[in-house]
């Protein structure tokens, strides 16, 4: 289920499966919930990217099809999409990938295209904050892992995934909360207010 920013966050929060445990409910899922509740409280504006596609053939409304929509027939994607969420925080733009593993011991490179990393090296190098959202759907554990950080790793190893422990040494656990349902501001916060300090 999509939240779209014409969704309140009354209607959000009502919906049964935000009172439910995580099981069954997909890290999109979680994230556009909280987006849309970073959205309807003004905190950030991050929404999902679209993914490009090449429309080919269409379905105009007609006596045979009475649904008044306009319906896509044949399409193919156009060009690899990059990350999947942008946005604005306190200023400071915002762009990251999320993913899921059912692997216990590490997460997959494989799992992040070249051209996602090449992204995401350009939105740091740019003076953007990057990141990886990673959940193991074992452990029921949801990570923030920096961009610069993901980096440090791959640009030093010829290994082609990230261990397990790696998280838990240089991750950020994301907490779950009634609202939003991953509160993973609260870490770019600290961050931000970390790097203030400092300088």
């Amino acid at each position: 289920m999509e939240y779209n920013n014409q969704v309140s966050l009354k209607e959000i929060l009502n919906k049964k499966q935000v009172f439910h445990n995580n099981r069954g409910m997909s890290l999109e899922n979680d994230i556009n919930i909280s987006n849309q509740y970073y959205i309807d409280t003004k905190q950030a504006f991050i929404y999902k990217k679209p993914t490009p596609i090449k429309i080919l053939k269409v379905n105009y409304p007609s006596k045979t099809n009475k649904t008044g929509r306009i319906t896509i027939k044949e399409a193919y994607f156009e060009a690899p999409s990059t990350t999947d969420y942008n946005g604005l925080y306190q200023g400071k733009y915002i762009d990251f990938e999320a993913k899921e593993t059912n692997n216990k011991s590490y997460f997959p490179l494989e799992n992040i295209h070249p051209h996602q990393m090449n992204h995401l090296r350009n939105i740091i190098e740019n003076g953007g904050i990057g990141f990886l959202i990673i959940r193991f759907i074992e452990y029921n554990k949801t990570f923030l892992l920096f961009a610069e950080d993901f980096f440090s790793y791959i640009d030093h190893t010829t290994r082609k995934s990230i261990p397990y422990e790696y998280f838990l040494k240089k991750g950020h656990e994301i907490n779950e909360k009634y609202a939003p349902r991953l509160d993973y501001l609260e870490i770019i916060k600290k961050s931000l207010d970390k790097n203030m300090e400092v300088s």
